[in-house]
């Protein structure tokens, strides 16, 4: 009897290892690529090749078995096991799990997309440069945990592909592209909890360096420009195009924005396709690191506004690279400018290094976070983004909504404004010269979000202007709302010349960036200067001074330091206006001396302060 238990005892801690060695040996956990409205790809990771099947069904109860295709990851060892499933339902959920011998893993799940025709919606969850930090090694993971998971708040993990569609990274998804511990430890095993239920749609970063592995981990639309298969590459959900690029050294190239060129111009007359929403890695304006800029990029903007204009579609392009959340848009078209970063990578933080305030953008916060954009299709299609944050090290948050706005595909124009102020033929000073215009008015009911003033010296030509103020309704740029308060009907200018006939008009816009047509042109006047005036002061970059004497008289500058040193004289310069570049000037105190017709007697001095 104490050897027929001895036996059984044997025969289950045999199991119990066979089992254990097994689950060693998956190395990544299976993950979703190529989700369709009747199929899908499972991938994972292990370190023998053969012998590995994948369960599916409807439930748990309805399984078959199909063996896995096995493939080897370079020089890792290691094997990419792959099964392609195909003839699934629509918009149906089904379970999977993977197994080999006496090992089952524990069962995932993954829904297929709903037909074209059913018109459905679409949730996706960006996020970007999830690449470790070492301060912070495990961050990924509570964006993808204490961030999407939660968020979202499914009933049980295997729910969340109820809440979301699919994932987009677009870039730096681990920090040495070339290393396989970074995917498998550093990527694959943070962000497993979502990766083995919801398909993923990356894009190359700078620190992916091309590698293959990121070949060999994901399967991209091959609809993109031979000879650079997964480079760039498109893919449509609904009503939604997602058009992937790459901004790396090497691809910025006339093959990709002429295969862009091709998609955005089928995308005009595809009457399915609503909304366009690209992604690639590098920014073309980055006001937390604009070291990081990218001439590129801002061809693909070009493109993309153009398209948004001329077929009426609004469209976004996601983009990472710089690590924290920006949302700008293009003055002129429907188009949103989106830093999703970041997802896990070390913050790049405010006053770190240089930083610059660019006028297209109205929201920047070095936090970590990820973007979640909910499209509805139908009568009446429109799209809801939302930036939810997680902080960073000396602030942390809990899923906090940092900034959202709604977009629609038939949103109606605001009322033309009326201007106010100056009446016609008004003479003004051109000093404090104070613009006003009637009350926003909207049919949808959309909020104020953007005024947009021109002056101009001939009422028939607003092409050659003489100020033109784009004025949006909030810039939040180093943790500051420098817009706070501001009244959008309403405008002080200082930079008119006097004696002059100018013409001015002015136009709204709503938060879902759709303009009013332009008021009506008004004529005013402006009057002579009455008095000296230097500003800004202090000075950063141009001085300007206002002189209030009859430009036929000469004047000569001389421009004195704090010690009383002649730092330079400027010779014959004429009223009324005189402006002065102060960038190559060191910080200080300065007097401005000027000297009429060459007599010392005729004096004007003005002090003022540079800041570089």
């Amino acid at each position: 009897m104490w050897s027929n238990q001895l036996e059984r005892i044997c025969f289950v801690l045999g199991l119990l290892f066979t089992i254990h060695s097994i689950s060693q040996e998956v190395v990544v956990q299976p993950y979703l690529q190529k989700l369709t409205d009747q199929g899908v790809v499972v991938l994972w990771e292990t370190k023998e090749a053969n012998s590995w099947y994948l369960d599916w069904g409807p439930d748990q109860q309805q399984i078959q078995s199909v063996v896995s295709q096995s493939n080897s990851l370079l020089n890792t060892g290691h094997f990419i096991q792959r099964v392609e499933l195909n003839n699934l339902d629509p918009s149906q959920r089904y379970v999977y799990r993977i197994k080999k011998d006496n090992y089952n893993s524990q069962f995932f799940s993954f829904k297929t997309e709903e037909s074209v025709d059913a018109e459905s919606a679409t949730v996706l969850v960006a996020t970007s440069d999830m690449q470790k930090d070492n301060s912070n090694p495990n961050m990924f993971e509570k964006v993808v945990n204490d961030g999407i998971i939660s968020f979202f708040n499914p009933s049980n993990l295997s729910e969340i592909n109820e809440h979301i569609d699919f994932l987009l990274f677009p870039g730096d998804l681990v920090d040495d592209g070339s290393k396989h511990l970074h995917w498998t430890n550093d990527f694959f095993d943070q962000g497993k909890n979502i990766l083995s239920y919801l398909p993923l749609y990356p894009v190359l970063g700078n620190h992916e360096r091309n590698h293959p592995f990121f070949f060999h981990y994901f399967e991209l639309p091959l609809n993109g420009t031979n000879g650079y298969e997964e480079h760039w590459w498109y893919k449509d959900h609904s009503n939604v195009r997602i058009i992937g690029m790459d901004s790396n050294n090497g691809y910025r190239i006339q093959e990709q924005l002429e295969w862009l060129d091709s998609i955005l111009s089928i995308t005009t007359s595809d009457t399915i396709i609503d909304f366009v929403f690209a992604q690639l890695h590098h920014p073309h304006h980055s006001e937390l690191w604009p070291e990081g800029n990218t001439s590129f990029t801002g061809e693909v903007i070009d493109k993309l506004e153009v398209f948004s204009t001329v077929s009426g579609k609004p469209s976004i392009h996601f983009f990472g690279h710089t690590h924290g959340y920006s949302r700008g848009q293009s003055r002129d078209h429907q188009h949103l400018m989106v830093n999703v970063a970041s997802g896990g990578g070390n913050l790049d933080y405010w006053d770190e290094y240089f930083q610059q305030d660019y006028e297209e953008y109205i929201i920047s916060h070095d936090e970590y976070g990820f973007v979640v954009v909910e499209a509805e299709a139908g009568q009446d299609p429109k799209f809801k983004l939302k930036r939810i944050s997680l902080g960073n090290e000396h602030n942390y948050k809990t899923n906090t909504i940092e900034d959202s706005l709604v977009i629609s595909l038939h949103n109606q124009s605001p009322a033309m404004p009326i201007i106010l102020e100056p009446s016609a033929e008004d003479s003004v000073n051109p000093e404090d010269v104070y613009f006003s215009a009637s009350s926003f008015e909207d049919p949808n009911h959309d909020e104020h979000g953007a005024t947009h003033w021109q002056v101009t010296s001939d009422s028939n030509d607003y092409s050659n202007l003489v100020a033109d103020r784009w004025v949006q309704y909030k810039n939040e740029f180093k943790n500051q709302d420098t817009q706070e308060g501001i009244n959008l009907c309403e405008l002080t200018m200082h930079t008119l010349l006097p004696d002059q006939t100018y013409f001015l008009r002015v136009r709204y816009r709503d938060k879902g960036l759709k303009w009013s047509e332009w008021s009506h042109s008004t004529p005013f006047y402006t009057k002579s200067f009455t008095k000296w005036h230097l500003f800004p002061n202090p000075s950063t970059s141009t001085l300007r001074v206002n002189i209030p004497l009859d430009d036929q008289q000469h004047l000569n500058v001389l421009l004195y330091n704090q010690k009383g040193k002649v730092v330079q004289t400027i010779d014959h310069i004429h009223p009324p206006v005189w402006t002065y570049d102060t960038s190559k000037l060191k910080n200080g105190n300065y007097v401005v001396q000027f000297e009429k017709d060459g007599f010392c007697s005729s004096v004007f001095e003005i002090y003022c302060v540079v800041e570089v």
